[in-house]
């Protein structure tokens, strides 16, 4: 019995310092927020203040929406983490939806914005730039190794299908002439 006694007397010590280090994390964490946040302000203040596009402060606005809603998300997570460490039963699927939610809003947060919109739009534009100078340059390649390019065989196509209907058509004349010629 004097061997759990002693043990419970040396853990003492660690329970200390374990709750020293624990009260240092979190308000070093809620420093860290309060920090982030006065930064935010700061930033969003001084792009407010200068000739920026409608576009660009809405884009922004966004951002800032989507970023207070993740330190949203870690003020939850501190406290659930706070919780568990005052020895309450915490659900770690408590975590993964907290999370998972905070990135859903996030998202909303940033794409719904018009400069999310425009700079889709841009990306887009640019994947479809590229995409044609591509197909240039693979046509021109095929082109100069005396291979015959998609244009190529395109023309063709349109060649045959002429070809045909003038060859119905002469096929028609012919049966016109050898009915003239029978009824004679």
């Amino acid at each position: 019995m004097s061997d759990t006694t002693q043990a419970t007397a040396g853990d003492e010590p660690w329970s200390e310092y374990a709750e020293e280090l624990n009260q240092s994390f979190f308000e070093a964490f809620e420093q860290n927020m309060q920090m982030q946040s006065e930064f935010l302000d700061s930033w969003r203040e001084s792009f407010g203040e200068s000739n920026i596009d409608e576009t660009t402060v809405e884009g922004m606005a966004g951002a800032s929406r989507a970023y207070e809603v993740w330190m949203e998300a870690a003020e939850s997570q501190y406290e659930l983490v706070a919780e568990s460490l005052r020895g309450e039963d915490v659900d770690l699927e408590e975590f993964r939806d907290l999370w998972l939610n905070a990135s859903n809003e996030a998202f909303k947060e940033v794409m719904g914005t018009s400069a999310f919109a425009a700079a889709t739009g841009q990306t887009i534009g640019d994947m479809l730039e590229a995409s044609e100078q591509l197909d240039h340059a693979s046509q021109e390649t095929l082109r100069s190794m005396g291979f015959a390019t998609e244009g190529d065989i395109e023309e063709i196509g349109e060649r045959l299908v002429e070809l045909e209907r003038r060859q119905h058509a002469v096929e028609q004349k012919i049966d016109r002439l050898i009915e003239l010629q029978e009824e004679d």
